[in-house]
């Protein structure tokens, strides 16, 4: 209980700062929604999806998953710069759960990212986004899209911990999750790439995420060679088992390094 109650303090902390230093929140929002707009009218009229409603139907999804999977960047970025001014070392000497650092600095992206999603899903509607399954499975899918990206904020963590700079991190993050997002289902079809591509693309998570927010917005996903894969087959159950190999794998790596550079 102290933990979490030393986490929530900490997530406080980080959600007073966006109140005290706006601009965080204004360029967190804008980039996405340019990332709509840009996407929508520069690229839409040029891939034809044969779904109804066109290509933003499937534009959504994959800028809604591309931007939840880059709050490791944030998180990376923030942990590296407080340990670069030594706002670390004064936690570290406070009568506080060592772990709750780190959980506050996650949950309070993970705040963050609600905030940017709304903005996203309003923009979208305004472009033509439509999602056709229902106010639950479309809450559902947006519930799906917090949790990816808070298991991706723990790669952050390990990320930003790990580093002296914070430049160095939003270089490391860049590298990441870059090619993740590109080499996916999230702004084309994979019918177009080689064989060898489209293995992995259809493997990806970032893949596999798109595919599930699809189908929980009531869309069907278009698959390439792997179309018999397990993933093709269970977007929704594999997305669950990454997130869950994901928060697995990197929470205790990071407070066991976290912990480790505090002696």
């Amino acid at each position: 209980m102290r933990g979490l109650t030393d986490s929530l303090v900490l997530t406080k902390r980080q959600l007073l700062q966006l109140l005290r230093v706006p601009e965080v929140l204004i360029f967190s929002t804008i980039q996405p929604v340019m990332f709509v707009l840009l996407f929508r009218y520069v690229f839409g009229g040029s891939i034809s999806t044969g779904q109804p409603g066109g290509y933003v139907q499937l534009l959504m999804p994959g800028i809604f998953v591309q931007t939840v999977a880059f709050t490791l960047a944030g998180t990376a970025v923030g942990l590296a710069a407080d340990m670069q001014k030594g706002l670390i070392d004064r936690f570290r000497s406070l009568p506080i759960a060592r772990s709750a650092v780190l959980f506050g600095r996650t949950l309070g992206d993970a705040a963050l990212n609600v905030v940017v999603l709304t903005f996203m899903g309003i923009t979208g509607f305004i472009v033509g986004w439509r999602p056709s399954s229902g106010i639950l499975k479309v809450i559902a899918g947006f519930a799906f899209l917090l949790l990816f990206g808070y298991s991706m904020s723990w790669l952050g963590v390990l990320i930003g911990i790990s580093v002296r700079e914070e430049r160095v991190a939003q270089n490391l993050t860049f590298i990441a999750v870059f090619p993740l997002t590109f080499l996916s289902n999230a702004f084309a079809p994979t019918t177009g790439m080689p064989k060898v591509l489209q293995y992995f693309a259809e493997w990806n998570p970032v893949s596999t995420m798109v595919a599930a927010c699809r189908e929980l917005f009531g869309l069907k996903n278009e698959f390439g060679v792997t179309a018999g894969s397990f993933p093709s087959q269970h977007p929704l159950l594999m997305s669950f088992i990454y997130m869950l190999l994901i928060t697995l794998v990197f929470v205790p790596l990071s407070v066991r390094k976290y912990n480790r550079t505090s002696k």
